[in-house]
């Protein structure tokens, strides 16, 4: 036979599995009104498992019985979306534990930023809840997560991620730690300064003192210079002990914020050397609240340690037509080789898509956690 007669064939053998599909879908939705009058749950492992053995046991070589295998998972992952979506119709899908506001009560609020007077943080809470906000800081990132938990402040403004360095790993361990929540983003240009005492010149300059990453950052301009380098907690921090001290030697790598907090002259301008280096920070509560125009939901999740796991729980996204716009992992503490998941994607937790895709999420991952919705 020609390429042609094996192409007619083939569209033959397409037609009827096609039909096949559609009288499977049929059957399946069938199964759904079944499980929504009895409340029985959607996925049933035990049950997808012995389907895939019995598949794979009718064909006749390996390579078919991988590619059976494959088949069947998909159209099983099908299956499953078409009873959630059915759910949702039925109004059986359950309401998410999170209350829609038209706006964020931050006229009163009590604010906290980790970090001295004049970090990066304190500049993007300025920005996001303006000049007049009740503020007070602290020295870790996990006392500004406790002070919210604890009720002492309403919200935090914690660095999530730097548009150079990555992402901040401390940050993502506590979202899914505490019972905190994401209700809004701020991202921040930062521009390093070389800031150094009253009269200083750059020919006084023998220390400078910055975070790890800033001095990274500005690590071509610091090469132009014999200057020794020292490490500290915070760029504020770094900041204030130049001030404090009075030494002509010693300057900070920080922002021009910190300079006029702390009365120091900015001796050089834009020395890191990423023109578009930004950082973005989270606006976190400690309520399961989300303003009803929000447009990206934060989750993270964990899944079983088999191929193929990460794969159908990010098809749930792709079959509601969500766009997800990053996804990071972490190691699982205590479990070996085994990682955490967090995704952010495009949508409000009120739409019916978004529901749908949580909904699969929940029964398929394991320890889904809605991270906020911003």
């Amino acid at each position: 036979m020609d390429l042609l007669e094996l192409r007619e064939q083939i569209d033959t053998i397409d037609r009827q599995i096609v039909e096949l599909y559609e009288q499977r879908m049929n059957v399946c939705r069938q199964v759904a009104e079944y499980k929504i009058s009895t409340g029985k749950k959607v996925f049933d492992r035990q049950r997808e498992m012995e389907k895939l053995a019995k598949v794979r046991a009718l064909t006749h070589n390996e390579f078919n019985r991988c590619g059976v295998e494959e088949l069947f998972e998909q159209i099983m992952s099908i299956s499953r979306k078409l009873q959630y979506q059915l759910l949702l119709e039925s109004g059986s899908l359950g309401k998410l534990p999170f209350i829609g506001v038209d706006e964020l009560e931050t006229g009163k609020a009590r604010v906290v930023f980790q970090g001295a007077e004049g970090a990066y943080s304190q500049a993007a809470m300025v920005e996001y809840f303006g000049d007049a906000v009740n503020s007070f800081h602290v020295d870790t990132f996990r006392d500004a997560m406790n002070a919210i938990d604890e009720g002492s402040a309403d919200f935090a403004v914690l660095p999530i991620e730097n548009s150079t360095a990555g992402i901040v790993n401390e940050i993502y361990d506590l979202l899914q730690e505490y019972e905190n929540y994401i209700v809004g983003e701020q991202i921040i240009r930062i521009e390093h300064c070389l800031l150094g005492v009253p009269g200083a010149s750059l020919e006084d300059i023998r220390t400078v003192y910055s975070h790890p990453q800033s001095l990274m950052q500005s690590a071509r301009y610091l090469e132009m210079h014999d200057w020794q380098q020292i490490s500290m907690q915070n760029n504020a921090f770094a900041a204030r002990k130049v001030a404090e001290e009075g030494d002509r030697s010693q300057a900070a790598i920080a922002s021009e914020y910190a300079a006029g907090i702390y009365g120091l002259e900015v001796l050089q301008r834009k020395v890191n050397h990423s023109g578009t280096n930004s950082t973005r920070f989270i606006i976190v509560t400690n309520q399961k609240i989300f303003r009803k125009d929000a447009k990206k939901v934060s989750i993270c999740f964990e899944v079983p340690h088999e191929s193929g796991s990460l794969y159908h729980m990010l098809s749930h996204f792709i079959y509601n037509n969500l766009n997800m716009t990053k996804i990071e992992s972490r190691p699982i503490e205590d479990r070996n080789w085994e990682y955490r998941f967090f995704i952010d994607f495009e949508g409000n937790l009120a739409d019916s898509a978004v529901k749908n895709a949580l909904r699969g999420l929940r029964d398929e991952a394991r320890n889904m956690k809605i991270l906020g919705n911003y």
